[in-house]
This record gives C-alpha cells, structure tokens and sequence, in this order.
C-alpha cells in the first residue's frame, strides 16, 4: 500500500499541472501570432468531458452486473456526432449568431427572449447537475478510501469531525472552477486556458484507463487469450455478459445519452459556446467517437478481471483500482488513481463554470432587472464586478448543493444509477428545444408547460425515490399500461427508470404541443421563430432608418457597466468596421446599432435579461409610451417578416 502523503501530494500535484497547462493556454491565446493548428484537436479533446468517473469507474461496475449495457450512453453520443451533425451545426450557427452563451439562454432567445423560459431551463440544468456533481464526489472520496484511511489524518474524527474527504474535495474543487472559469463577463470570450486544461485531461484519463487496460490483460493475466479461456470458465462473467438487457432499457439509454451530449450544461458550453471554427466540428465528427471507443475498450477485459479475482464480492465501480492493488502493482494504481481523480476534476470544473453561469444570466440578473434594482443605481454601479462576483458564489453554491445530494444517497446509489438520474432530467428540455427548431408555431407557453410538467412527473417518480421518498414505479407502469394497453415494451419489466423517463417526456410533448397551440404567437416569438427555424438573419429584420431617442453614448455606457470598458471598445470599434461609419456619442442609434448592443449585452447577461436592460433604457428617454414604442418597433419588424415571407410565396407562384 502506498503511503498517503503520495496519493495525497499526486492529488494535488495533478491539479497544480492542471494550473499551468491552463495559465499556458491564456499565454499563448495573447500572444499575436500564435498558432492556431492545434485547435481542432484541442476543441474535440475537450468534449471527452463527457466522459466522467461514471465512464471511469462506473462502466466497469456496471459491465460487472449487465455485460454489454454499458456502451448504450456512448452509442447515443456517438449517433449525435455522425448522424446528428447537421443538428449540431445548426445549433451552433444559431448560437454564433445570436451570441449564445449557454442552453437557458438558448432556449429563451427562441421563445421570445422570454426570462422565465430561460429561468426553468437553467433550474432543470442545475438539478440534472447536483446528482452528476455528486457522482464525481462519490468517486472520488470511493477511490481515496481505498487507497488511504482519511481518519488517519484526523479527517472526520476529533475536532475535525464534521469535515470530511468529500467536502475537502468540493471546496478544493470550487476553488479552481473560479480561478479558471470566471475571469470575463463576456462569456462568449473564448476560454483558451480552460479549455486546454480540459483537453489535457481528456489524454490524462485515457493514457491511465488503457495503462490499466493493457495491465490487466498482459500482467495480471497472460494475454487476451488466457483472459478469454479462464472468462469462459466463471459463471459469474458469464452471467454478467449473457445479461439481456430489455429492448426499453436500450432505446431509453440511447435517447437520453444522446440528448445528454447536447444539453448538459458543460457539454453545451465546450461543444457550442467555445467552438470557434466550423473545421472544428469536422474534425470531432471522427476524433470524439473514436475517443469513446477506445476508452471503453477495456472495460469487459477490466470487469471480467474483476469478477474472477474478487468473486462478485466488494464495490465493482472500483475494479480499476483494486485489481492492481490485489496485485502489488502500486505504481498502476497510482496511474489509475490519477485518471479517475482527473475525470471528475474536468466535470466539477466545466459544470460548474457554466451552471454559474446559466445562475447570473437566467435566474438573478432577470429577477434584479425585473423589481429596477439595478436600475436605480445604474448610474454609479459597475456590473462586471457584481457579475463576476455572483458567478463565483454560484460555483460556491452549486458545489455544496452536489455535496449535500452526495451525503444524503451516498449508501443507498451506484454511480450509474446517479448518472441515469441526470440524463433523465435533462431530457425534459428536448421537446422544447428540438421542437421550437422545427416548428414555427411553439411558443413559450407550449415550453414553460412542457418543461414544468415533465420536470414534475421525473422528480416524483425518480429524484424524490432517490431520497429515500416513496417509490412509485408500479403506479408508473400502470399509466403506461393504461395509455398503451397491449404494449408490454415499457411495462414487464417494471425498469423505474425506463417507466419515468417515458412518461415524464410523454407528458412534457403532450404539454408543449397543446400550450402552444392554444394562443397565436406574440410578434417576438414570430421573429424569432423566423431565425431558429428558417434561419433567417437578424439583420434581414433590422433597418437603419428606424431611429431611437437613444443616443450612441447611452448605449456605450450601458454596455461598459456590464462588460468593462475596454471589451466595450473593442466591440464597438469591430461593429464600426463592419458597417463602414463611424459612431458619434451624440447622435441617434438605429435599429442595427440597438440589435448589436442587445447581442453584445446578451454575452455577458444572456438575451432576456439584455432586452430588460435594453427596455429599461428606452424607458429613460422614451415618452410616457415607451413600453408600447418598444414592442411596436418589434411588431414592424414581425411584420417586415411576414411582408418578406409572403413576397417570396407570391413570387413562387404562377398566378403571382
């Protein structure tokens, strides 16, 4: 057994590493000139966050118990990266355009720049994070209490009972997530340092996970042709991979993996928000499923190893660890601890940073904006730093949400089943955000009733049960039984998860479609509509003549309390370029600079809670009917779009 100071002082080391390969990446992003070739490779490297401690040690668990049923979360991902592509694409394109910095804000740009949309996307974000967070910490303080006895240490014990290793890991955690991931306002600022960080770390997992791997089949055993004769031979790996996972369980898997690739918080965050160029998702197309296969390669070799050393007895989620401990192969172990340790850092991180950012945007800037608390002191408050601040405390928050989920189900839940938690949860965001691409009439009643109805049923019948609350899978079953009477798919095997996850995104469409169809679309929701589903340009809606009351130095001010002076320099001066004219302090801003200001406020704040500020400003130094001016100039631009549409119609016909 290796002594606890080294796996202590690696731990730390590690991350220590991770700080300067990320202070490296902020250098060198400086630096003119500076290489850019590497960047694709970068950018796909660092979607491998998706792969956490559940890919670490929860497949092999879970490849202990049900074979084969592992690979449906990577099976979905991969489909998102080969066949979906175009969709990722088009979300990308969308979120470029619209200066996009996270899912709620996404979502609440497509239904109107509606603030509440965008508020219960990012509470249905940050509940699909709390069991995820908790999963990393579960791995994390599992994998530590093999390798080393915290009591030793004091940790837990004397006056140090109420702190233990978990919450050491949380805080340590918290703290790099803000020194790395909240330096900028303007959170469509490319976040180099971070993102290498990530891309490292993407290799560190891999690099151990396939050391181990190759250990186990070349060490530990005499190839993979011993492994496989000894493997024929134990009814325990038999059992486990002649395990027939049920046609509901698959499909389920795959839908909600792939939806997980998408919508999760820090995968949204790394897939769109930091993609730079479109050779960068041609580039991940190839690299990022090749990436899941090969760190799953080793994962049957591992679990079957596992089996036969052990048993079936002890905890299958640490088989990478404990196989070459049971060996004497301590250095192995250290490399595994390493990898394992370094997947749940990238998680905590990325997760973090982006869920701090969905907080200040979605959920308090609206909510302050809305009662004029800003307002009333806009004119001697600098915003950036509160921004960042409420950023900051929201990591603080977030992570010690995760540790109390993690303290209350640390006995009684699998890494997998955590995993399986989230993925359900933010599937409810898919019918809205997947209609509302597709369907021009969705509006933000149809999603506000989709979401919160589906949200309800998943948290009833999975996330309240894995509290210790009442299990209500059998009810489950039976409301399936009665809608689908005859079908037995969902239903024989009474798969809690199965059953919740069907019902709950039955009743979020079934809520979306019949809301959005009991009222016509407001004239925002309309112009809206118009760019996420025909992609249309926003500056097809946008006219220079149409002049404000708003002068240009309004605007600049407005712009520099939220973002900083110098990034509002910056900006203007690139919109300057790309009009061609130069902007007067004094002078009147048009529709394009007011369009402009809005998107650029929107990177910091997100798009709904720009359009307050904006609304707010307009109020100053409109008329008493300031109100009406606004959504009037948003009515003329609806119907400068249906005046567009309906031209093209005319003119594609022969009566035309």
């Amino acid at each position: 057994m290796l002594p606890g100071w080294i796996i202590i002082g690696s731990a730390i080391g590690y991350l220590l590493l991770l700080f300067a390969v990320a202070s490296y990446g902020d250098r060198l992003r400086r630096r003119k000139g500076a290489p850019r070739q590497g960047r694709p490779l970068v950018y796909a490297l660092s979607l491998a966050v998706y792969c956490t401690s559940w890919t670490y040690f929860g497949g092999v668990g879970l490849a202990a118990v049900r074979g084969f049923e592992f690979f449906s979360i990577y099976i979905g991902a991969i489909l998102v990266f080969t066949l979906g592509m175009p969709l990722v694409r088009r979300i990308t394109e969308i979120a470029k355009s619209e200066k996009i910095t996270s899912i709620p804000d996404f979502m609440g740009a497509r239904y109107g720049k509606n603030s509440v949309v965008a508020g219960v996307v990012a509470l249905i974000s940050l509940m699909s994070a709390i069991p995820y967070i908790a999963l990393q910490l579960k791995a994390v303080s599992s994998t530590v209490g093999v390798m080393v006895d915290p009591g030793q240490y004091g940790i837990g014990r004397g006056n140090l009972y109420f702190i233990d290793l978990p919450l050491i890991v949380t805080l340590l955690l918290a703290c790099f997530a803000i020194v790395f991931g909240t330096r900028h306002t303007d959170a469509t600022e490319h976040q180099d340092g971070l993102i290498l960080a990530i891309a490292t770390e993407s290799m560190v997992k891999l690099i151990a996970f396939l050391t181990v791997g190759l250990t186990v089949v070349f060490f530990i055993f005499d190839g993979p042709a011993d492994l496989w004769e000894r493997a024929s031979t134990s009814s325990l790996v038999i059992e486990a991979m002649s395990h027939q996972t049920p046609i509901s369980r698959w499909v389920v898997l795959i839908v909600t993996s792939a939806f997980a690739i998408l919508f999760l918080p820090r995968q949204f965050h790394v897939t769109v928000v930091e993609n730079r160029h479109p050779n960068e998702l041609k580039m991940a197309r190839y690299l990022f499923p090749a990436y899941l296969v090969a760190i799953n390669f080793f994962v049957i070799p591992v679990a079957a190893a596992g089996l036969m050393t052990f048993g079936g007895s002890g905890d299958a989620d640490v088989y990478v660890l404990t196989l070459p401990l049971q060996h004497g192969l301590h250095m192995i172990a250290l490399i595994t601890f390493i990898g394992g340790f370094s997947a749940a850092t990238a998680m905590v991180v990325m997760e973090s940073v982006a869920l701090s950012i969905m907080i200040s945007n979605d959920i308090i800037m609206p909510a302050f904006l809305q009662r004029s608390l800003f307002a009333r002191s806009s004119e001697r408050r600098d915003f950036a730093r509160v921004i960042l601040r409420i950023r900051r405390i929201a990591i603080f928050g977030v992570m010690l949400l995760g540790y109390a989920y993690y303290r209350s189900t640390y006995t009684t839940s699998s890494l997998v089943s955590i995993g399986l938690l989230a993925f359900s949860c933010i599937s409810q965001i898919a019918p809205a955000l997947l209609g509302g691409m597709v369907w021009r009439k969705a509006n933000a009643r149809g999603a506000l009733a989709g979401m919160i109805t589906g949200f309800i049923v998943w948290a009833y019948l999975l996330f309240l049960p894995s509290l210790g609350g009442p299990d209500y899978s059998s009810a489950s079953a039976a409301i399936l039984s009665f809608i689908f009477p005859g079908v037995s798919l969902f239903t024989t095997h009474h798969d809690p998860l199965v059953n919740a996850t069907v019902l709950s995104l039955l009743a979020n469409s079934l809520a979306f479609v019949i809301a959005s169809t009991s009222r016509n679309l407001k004239p925002v929701e309309r112009l809206q509509a118009g760019i996420f589903v025909k992609r249309h340009s926003r500056s097809q809606f946008a006219t220079r003549s149409w002049k404000t009351r708003v002068s240009v130095g309004d605007l600049k001010t407005a712009i520099a309390r939220y973002l900083g002076e110098e990034r509002m320099r910056r900006s203007l001066q690139t919109f300057e370029r790309q009009a061609g004219r130069t902007l007067e302090d004094s002078q009147p801003a048009d529709m394009a600079l007011i369009h402009y200001s809005e998107q650029l406020l929107g990177s910091a704040i997100g798009s709904s809670s720009a359009r307050l500020v904006l609304s707010l400003i307009l109020q100053k130094v409109e008329d008493a009917s300031a109100d009406t001016a606004w959504l009037l100039d948003q009515a003329s631009e609806a119907l400068q779009y249906n005046q567009d549409m309906l031209q093209t119609a005319l003119s594609q016909m022969d009566q035309g």
